[in-house]
């Protein structure tokens, strides 16, 4: 059994620099991730007011570094996916170079986005790098495992499809359960139910996007020390903190420009609904990581606060954002996929 230990790992990283660059690299990606992504989890509850936004951050922060560092104990089946659902064989030496091009890709493409406050999937991104960077590698489509990646499509259509239906659905139903409900007592308590869903949505995140960007990570790992993608699945400590750590100082650092786009220029909500959206969010992201597909809390919770708002009437979402938000989306595969293309094909070149 091969050991991942860091003290294992570091002449590994020595002696081969491509092992390094990948690993600081999915850190600087998982930076992005926390203030990309895990900003989205608690978006709906600074929009309603429920927390303030510096509380909700450390919030966000804390809850996304457990989410990522308890996630082997419950299930590590989205890590399996994302390993499996494209071909790094063959060449060890050139598939490393072709998975730090695709690195370098999702870096490029979250901080541009995430500089023009645009709530793009870093989890979609890293899927479309690395995919673009193995098909540069096996040179055509046996670069993709089709049976294992079509689960992305799956977790596409839950996080935009059930996200907005369960958003729009139990809106709808606690309209009719609480109509009866005197407001102003009811505010006080799905302001703690909001602050709950909230805090369990990043958890959630933390363990599903974790997952994904530890699981390139760990096939880097492999890959350097001779094993190839049927090595068994072992996180080592090292790697589950220091992943945490870099999630947790992304969200803290960069996490208020997609709160601000999310939970404040879609649709204005009251608390309960802000728990709804949060709430259907969460199922979302839950059934995903227990069956191992790959989802977008981007995706889940932003269609989830469409869904509250459509509830409400279709005037009241502001579908201007919702548009440039669904383009972001639909560029993020070719875009960064192309990328991801382009660059590992430079890099088997240049080294």
């Amino acid at each position: 059994m091969l050991d991942f230990s860091f003290s294992a790992v570091l002449p590994a990283m020595i002696a081969q620099p491509a092992l390094a660059a990948i690993i600081v690299l999915s850190m600087g990606t998982l930076f992005m991730n926390g203030a990309h992504d895990a900003a989205n989890a608690i978006a709906a509850a600074v929009a309603t007011r429920s927390i303030s936004p510096g509380r909700a951050l450390l919030m966000a922060a804390l809850c996304n570094f457990f989410g990522v560092s308890l996630a082997t104990l419950i299930s590590t089946a989205v890590a399996k996916t994302m390993i499996t659902m494209v071909n790094f064989s063959g060449d060890n030496q050139a598939a490393l170079i072709a998975l730090c091009a695709a690195m370098v890709a999702i870096i490029i493409w979250g901080g541009g986005t995430w500089y023009l406050g645009i709530p793009s999937s870093q989890s979609h991104a890293l899927i479309a790098g690395v995919t673009g960077a193995a098909i540069a590698l096996q040179g055509g489509i046996d670069g993709i495992n089709f049976s294992e990646w079509v689960k992305v499509i799956w977790g596409l259509l839950i996080a935009v499809g059930l996200g907005f239906f369960l958003g729009w659905g139990l809106s709808k139903l606690a309209g009719v359960v609480f109509r009866n409900v005197e407001r102003r007592a009811s505010e006080k308590a799905f302001s703690h139910l909001l602050n709950i869903t909230a805090g369990v949505l990043a958890f959630e995140h933390g363990m599903q996007d974790g997952q994904k960007f530890m699981g390139v990570c760990f096939l880097a790992i492999a890959l350097a020390m001779g094993a190839d993608q049927s090595v068994d699945l072992q996180f080592p400590l090292w790697l589950m903190v220091s992943c945490s750590l870099c999630m947790l100082i992304g969200t803290a650092v960069g996490g208020k420009n997609i709160i601000k786009n999310v939970g404040l220029n879609i649709v204005a909500m009251d608390k309960w609904q802000g728990f709804v959206a949060s709430l259907s969010a969460a199922i979302c992201i839950g059934i995903s990581n227990m069956t191992g597909l790959p989802i977008s809390t981007t995706h889940a919770n932003t269609t989830a606060i469409m869904g509250v708002g459509t509830a409400k009437g279709r005037k009241k979402v502001n579908w201007g954002a919702s548009t440039n938000m669904a383009k972001a989306w639909i560029y993020t595969f070719p875009g960064c996929g192309l990328m991801g293309f382009v660059f590992a094909k430079v890099f088997m070149l240049l080294f």
